[in-house]
């Protein structure tokens, strides 16, 4: 079926005699003699106008031609007398793929709520602001490829299913392919019958399979799908969910924020450049200070603080915080927006955090109760992104596993990494939803994934 996409044919330079367009209609409005449609076919935020004269579709079409609909228009793309439009299309024939009932049809001209919304995520990219959200995903995702590759590294796809847990704590969904219903008393390996013989779960991260390609190819990133069985039902939490995880040898910590701040900055260039008129939507509809909050992210270096300054500042602040400040906790919410919005007014990144409350694979500093982690803080956001540089020394290492209480035998090969030819080496992860919140203004992560998997939802 060759068509013109709505986007290309906005964007002629000249009017043809000739086009095809196929779409779905957002609206018809009758006049005497002749129909105007509103088409769109999801290749932009526009719509085209459609003029259908009298006698160019029967009766039996005209009455199809509800919103909702998906139609076929062949004509000429004409300059357009009416305002805010260059072109507009005059039919000569129009053909109804399927027709949309106008009384059970849930999308009309209206403004629908994010929560509605939600309920029929199959329709819900018809809309302009999740069409356009979509866009603005796609080409994001194309973004992070392309920053990579510009810069030499290599697209690793690292395991879903693993039998391991890379952040150790425990919130993993299991895979299995044993009967529940079996009552079968638990042996020595309750899962000898299982398909994989041992354990084994939805990954929650890529970067320990990513260490293993650094080491070996040196700049590597995986971008794929990671599972949290954390029971949350905050705006900030999903079950399934995005991650973006670069890995870099003979790197430490400080070339690990600068990798994170560039990474950052040029992806919200990309999308600024790529994605105009979508993000203007969101700009003007969802959040009224995008572009300002944008253009703050973009105008200056991060802010570089280590985690006992920023406790510091906290404690003299004179805020009254749900979270009362102490010595070597870890920051929430409230804390990174204050040292984001109030204190430095700009993007933070904080780093060398307290042992403690970080993953055993983060490189213990020389005072040996810090480690070289770091997390990025954005103001009216909080944390994006958190990484560290990684223990490349194997007895220390070894002793972190051990005093987390961790299976050693989970981690032989990746201990042997520190055996054989051992470097220095860093990487973090992005949550790409949190990116997009970030950039869009939208405040909910089930709406900047096309089918939210959440506590107690598994629909679509």
């Amino acid at each position: 079926m060759h068509r013109t996409s709505i986007n290309e044919a906005l964007n002629a330079e000249a009017p043809r005699d000739s086009i095809t367009l196929m779409g779905w209609v957002r609206t018809r409005r009758d006049a005497k003699g002749f129909s105007f449609l509103e088409l769109n076919d999801g290749s932009c935020l526009a719509n085209i106008q459609v003029i259908v004269d009298e006698g160019v579709a029967d009766a039996a079409t005209l009455k199809m031609l509800n919103t909702g609909s998906a139609v076929k228009v062949q004509g000429m793309l004409v300059e357009s007398p009416g305002k805010g439009q260059k072109w507009e299309v005059k039919a000569k024939a129009v053909s109804v793929f399927g027709d949309a009932d106008p009384e059970s049809f849930p999308l009309q001209k209206k403004r629908h709520s994010d929560e509605f919304l939600r309920t029929i995520a199959h329709l819900r990219p018809r809309t302009n602001k999740f069409g356009a959200l979509f866009r603005i995903r796609s080409e994001a995702a194309f973004a992070v490829h392309e920053y990579f590759r510009r810069n030499g590294y290599f697209y690793v796809q690292t395991p879903i299913i693993t039998g391991a847990d890379c952040e150790g704590a425990g919130e993993m969904f299991r895979v299995t392919t044993l009967d529940p219903s079996t009552g079968k008393p638990a042996a020595e390996n309750p899962f000898e019958g299982d398909f994989f013989g041992r354990g084994a779960h939805l990954t929650v991260s890529g970067q320990l399979s990513a260490e293993v390609f650094a080491c070996s190819l040196g700049k590597v990133y995986t971008f794929g799908p990671t599972f949290r069985a954390e029971n949350s039902n905050t705006p900030r939490h999903a079950a399934e969910f995005w991650m973006i995880e670069p890995e870099v040898a003979f790197a430490d910590l400080g070339d690990n924020m600068d990798l994170a701040e560039d990474f950052l900055k040029s992806l919200i260039d990309h999308v600024r450049t790529h994605c105009a008129a979508d993000l203007d939507l969101f700009a003007k509809f969802v959040d009224k200070d995008l572009t300002a909050s944008l253009d703050n992210i973009m105008a200056k270096p991060f802010v570089r603080l280590p985690h006992g300054e920023s406790i510091q500042i906290l404690k003299k602040s004179g805020k009254q915080f749900d979270f009362p400040v102490q010595d070597g906790m870890d920051l929430q919410t409230e804390h990174e927006r204050y040292l984001t919005e109030e204190h430095f007014k700009r993007p933070v990144i904080v780093y060398d955090y307290p042992k403690e409350i970080k993953a055993f694979y983060m490189r213990l500093n020389d005072d040996g109760k810090t480690v070289a982690a770091m997390d990025v803080l954005l103001p009216r956001v909080g944390e994006i992104i958190g990484g560290s540089q990684r223990e490349e020394r194997l007895d220390v290492l070894e002793r972190r596993i051990g005093e987390l209480g961790l299976d050693m035998s989970c981690y032989w090969w990746y201990l042997e990494l520190r055996k054989f030819g051992s470097v220095p080496h860093a990487g973090f992860g992005m949550g790409f939803e949190r990116f997009l919140m970030m950039v869009t203004g939208v405040t909910n992560i089930r709406d900047v994934i096309p089918f939210p998997r959440t506590p107690k939802h598994l629909e679509f």
